[in-house]
């Protein structure tokens, strides 16, 4: 339990620092930084105050508990009485605790990108690629979610080598982070004339984004370099120097970025990208087994290293994870995702209470 309890620990801490900035004067002063610790103390508050109840039901418990043994004989019936019902209350907010935890101490996050990439099977891994981002968008639709497309390399077949997602909304985080990973797709391509399925795959990461409070890259902590947009081929989109390319001189990230038109745009989505991307790198020098979890994500976009099947002839998605099938492929790819997504969220919640085990007194 102690790992859980850490995590909570660490979210309250976060909180309660958030509620410490509000009130501070250069906060204030910052409408942009005041924006920033606003919403993230809004994405804090349900999980911090429930654990605030939850410590002071425990503190609850241990003196009740000491009443019933070592109180005077009126002091330990009324404590006996008590204690039971004190102790559902400790259990079931708990298991909320849990439920909420799901997914790590970025589960609660409102915020985050997804990188959706071409893996092995040329034109119709791109677009497999393509359809993941529409089943993608239509859930983001379906949940509520605000989604952008913050850049796109798109084929001329109408799939996409690579894009790349912005999502924000209630528990997007820690619903969409279990889409990490290599996608396989089984189906036979349009371009197909003898009607033989082709197997290829498309790859997922999705990294949690920070809030500007969390990490600051200031301009002197990269290289900015502006350059004339180009399309497919070389093609030049415009003689203006829109484009940009940001190298982050710490960890050699790099990130370019020409979907815009204006040069403005581009360095603000690419600034965005970079933010969760440094963010990522630092939380996996952190965390050992995080970094272990996020390098084994995507795999090496060959189709023997999957989490995920997608078969189109028998209609069926397999994730293969936690051995879950449903033969509803056709509704998935509308976007009707929720019961896969509930399904893993569902293992890991059992398997956070098996290790868990019961509350200790």
């Amino acid at each position: 339990m102690s790992s859980i309890r850490d995590q909570l620990e660490n979210q309250l801490r976060r909180f309660e620092e958030t509620e410490r900035q509000m009130s501070n004067p250069e906060v204030l002063a910052d409408g942009n930084k005041l924006a920033a610790v606003a919403r993230e103390h809004g994405a804090l508050s349900k999980l911090a105050m429930k654990y605030r109840r939850f410590k002071a039901l425990v503190d609850e418990v241990a003196e009740l508990k000491r009443m019933s043994e070592e109180g005077a004989p009126d002091e330990r019936e009324l404590a006996e009485a008590e204690l039971p019902d004190a102790r559902k209350k400790r259990e079931q907010l708990w298991d909320e605790l849990i439920d909420m935890t799901v997914g790590g101490e970025d589960a609660n996050r409102t915020r985050c990108v997804m990188e959706i990439r071409a893996g092995t099977g040329g034109d119709e891994a791109a677009l497999f690629a393509h359809d993941l981002f529409q089943m993608y968008k239509h859930h983001a639709e379906h949940r509520g979610w605000k989604v952008e497309i913050m850049e796109a390399s798109p084929t001329e077949m109408g799939g996409f080598s690579k894009i790349t997602l912005g999502f924000e909304g209630e528990a997007v985080y820690r619903d969409l982070r279990y889409e990490g990973g290599t996608h396989r797709v089984q189906r036979v391509p349009e371009t197909e004339a003898k009607g033989r399925i082709h197997t290829s795959v498309a790859t997922v990461a999705v990294l949690p984004e920070p809030e500007d409070v969390e990490i600051e890259i200031k301009p002197d902590d990269y290289r900015l370099d502006k350059y004339c947009a180009s399309g497919p081929g070389g093609q030049h989109v415009n003689k203006t120097e829109s484009a940009v390319r940001l190298t982050h001189y710490a960890t050699g990230i790099v990130v370019a970025m020409q979907d815009e038109k204006s040069q403005h745009k581009n360095l603000a989505k690419a600034l965005r990208i970079l933010k969760s991307r440094v963010y990522d790198h630092y939380q996996q020098q952190e965390h050992a087994k995080r970094a272990a979890e996020r390098k084994s994500m995507v795999g090496s976009g060959d189709r023997s290293d999957k989490i995920r099947t997608y078969n189109f002839p028998d209609n069926r998605l397999t994730d293969h994870r936690i051995g879950f099938t449903v033969h509803k492929l056709d509704q998935i790819m509308k976007g009707d995702f929720q019961p896969v997504t509930d399904a893993l969220i569902e293992h890991d919640r059992n398997q956070l209470r098996d290790q868990m085990g019961g509350l200790d007194e």
